[in-house]
């Protein structure tokens, strides 16, 4: 399937990685300062974590872009929001589980159309 003779796939990835890379995510991580490094620490968290959640995060995008290393940009950015879902949900703040959960849908989608072409 096509949408303007882009596959749905390759525009899916490209989505997935604006997001890791973009929508609040690495940029904002590794650019945020204070304040995000703040947001770390009552999830438990050195101020530090920011910026290997922002490595973490640019890395996904790279590889997610990339179709030979897409697999393991999916896969890291699996292991990212699982453990970013299981922190949210460990710290019982919910109000921040819908972008993790909505993206974790997104990489399924993904896995799945990768996985059969």
């Amino acid at each position: 399937m096509t949408i303007l003779q882009i596959p749905v796939a390759n525009a899916m990835a490209w989505l997935l990685a604006f997001a890791f890379a973009f929508a609040g995510a690495g940029i904002f991580n590794a650019m945020g300062g204070a304040v995000v490094q703040a947001q770390f620490l009552p999830w438990g968290y050195p101020a530090w974590w920011n910026f290997i959640s922002a490595a973490l995060e640019m890395l996904c995008a790279t590889l997610i872009v990339l179709p030979e290393t897409r697999i393991w940009g999916l896969a890291l950015g699996a292991m990212v929001l699982i453990a970013a879902i299981a922190t949210i949900t460990w710290r019982r703040e919910y109000m921040h589980l819908p972008p993790g959960v909505a993206l974790a849908a997104l990489i399924g989608i993904e896995l799945a159309l990768v996985v059969t072409h």
